[in-house]
């Protein structure tokens, strides 16, 4: 039996990651801001912050880890107080990496973001492209990234630069897209829809960090689905799938990029600086070298797995509405301005 400690385990992903190592016969660890109410005998949950050395002191004191799953991140649209994100994001990163050389752990596996860039890409992203993040998320990422890579002397350390993930139960910003599925309502695409943007199957992404655990070296892999459709066919893949009466309304590039500029200025909207720059972008990883180097083979495109998360909301959004003290992914984002295009269109 391995043990592993998960930061952020009480998430939309950690909890997904942390069931499935337990069902392989794993003992899991994890620590959380939020409460944990998942029960089994070969896992023990901590409510804590990984800023706080003294409470890390006391779990590496008390358990040998096999490896380090380092899951945990605040999100720009989730917090108020960027310093927070960062020193949480940062900080937060240095003290897991140090207790995990100190401890002689042989390896640590860190999920870093596309949110590394904000721009338009006309071909696949490969791990050697120049990161260039224009938002404070991507730019924490970003150091946490270089802190992995100087120490990778002192401790195996794998970074997984990744997409949106998605499966049953991913809220935050996509609660926006379903709640207009859900009530039929004209579903507001930025430009032509004719951009396509990467996600990722968040079981595909246990599969490749369970793979993972056999490689050896410090590496940077990109992660992400396969055969990657434009927004209208995945929206309508979604909407005919789910017998919903939503239909695609296009919306001027360049005029509602402005309107969602002023709008988060104006602290009015969810989406900030990444979203509007890649709303109506192209951003698609270059997965060759994970599938050569791990042999990852990704099992659900985009427009599977948005039916799969959007029929989970469909089936339970009297109780997600009622979630409070939850992890970003698993409630809903807060529609702010947009709540007027719900009900304008």
């Amino acid at each position: 039996m391995k043990t592993y400690l998960i930061t952020g385990g009480a998430g939309f992903y950690g909890s997904i990651l942390k069931k499935s190592l337990i069902e392989d016969g794993n003992f899991c660890i994890s620590i959380d801001l939020q409460e944990d109410d998942y029960k089994n005998k070969n896992f023990i949950a901590i409510q804590g912050d990984i800023r706080d050395k003294n409470l890390l002191n006391k779990i590496f004191n008390k358990y040998k880890f096999d490896a380090i799953f380092h899951c945990a991140a605040l999100l720009a649209h989730d917090v108020k107080n960027k310093k927070d994100l960062w020193t949480s994001n940062v900080d937060g990163t240095r003290n897991i990496l140090e207790y995990a050389i100190k401890n002689n752990c042989k390896q640590l596996q860190f999920i870093s973001t596309n949110c590394l860039w904000g721009k338009n890409f006309t071909h696949n992203v490969t791990e050697i492209e120049e990161p260039d993040p224009i938002e404070i998320y991507g730019k924490s990422k970003l150091e946490c990234e270089k802190m992995l890579l100087e120490n990778k002397d002192k401790i195996n350390s794998i970074i997984f630069r990744s997409p949106t993930i998605i499966d049953e139960g991913r809220l935050g910003l996509l609660s926006l897209l379903f709640e207009f599925i859900d009530e039929n309502r004209k579903i507001p695409i930025v430009g032509d829809g004719t951009n396509r943007y990467q996600f990722i199957y968040a079981k595909d992404f246990v599969s490749a960090m369970k793979l993972a655990l056999n490689y050896s070296e410090t590496e940077i892999f990109n992660i992400g689905s396969d055969n990657v459709k434009s927004f209208n066919e995945v929206y309508g893949y979604v909407i005919k799938n789910s017998n919903s009466k939503s239909k695609l309304f296009h919306l001027p590039k360049n005029l509602m990029i402005l309107a969602m500029k002023i709008c988060f200025k104006l602290g009015i909207s969810p989406l900030g600086p990444y979203q509007y720059k890649m709303i109506s972008s192209n951003f698609i990883f270059d997965t060759t070298k994970i599938k050569e180097k791990l042999n990852f083979k990704p099992t659900l495109s985009n427009e599977e797995m948005l039916l799969k998360s959007y029929l989970y909301y469909h089936d339970n959004r009297k109780e997600i509405e009622t979630r409070d003290n939850v992890s970003a992914h698993k409630k809903n984002a807060d529609m702010g301005v947009i709540k007027l295009l719900k009900w304008i269109m």
